[in-house]
């Protein structure tokens, strides 16, 4: 019998940025958030890491079973790096939210 680990059975989600007036950012495939503060936000994506920088930024909706991540302050640049963990690690959220 196949057995099937927590990143197996999770469905393939499309990734996708949006932002509207560089002040709002809207992603989707989101896997965790590793670190945040008023000025970077490091998130784990199916993708690879995304880090958002900024001004007065604010989480303001993270839904991770959806892998949605809505981000609101002054969006100054955002940067994807293609390195994936092999073996996934916990970030912040997953380690609040057992």
């Amino acid at each position: 019998m196949r057995e099937f680990t927590e990143t197996a059975m999770r469905p393939a989600r499309t990734g996708n940025i949006s932002i509207e007036n560089r002040e709002r950012i809207t992603v989707t495939g989101v896997a965790d958030v590793d670190s945040f503060n008023e000025n970077e936000i490091m998130v784990r994506t199916d993708d690879g890491r995304l880090t958002v920088f900024g001004q007065g930024l604010h989480i303001a909706r993270l839904d991770l079973e959806q892998g949605q991540l809505t981000v609101d302050g002054l969006i100054g640049g955002v940067e994807y790096t293609d390195v994936l963990e092999k073996q996934p690690t916990q970030g912040l959220f997953s380690k609040l939210f057992r």
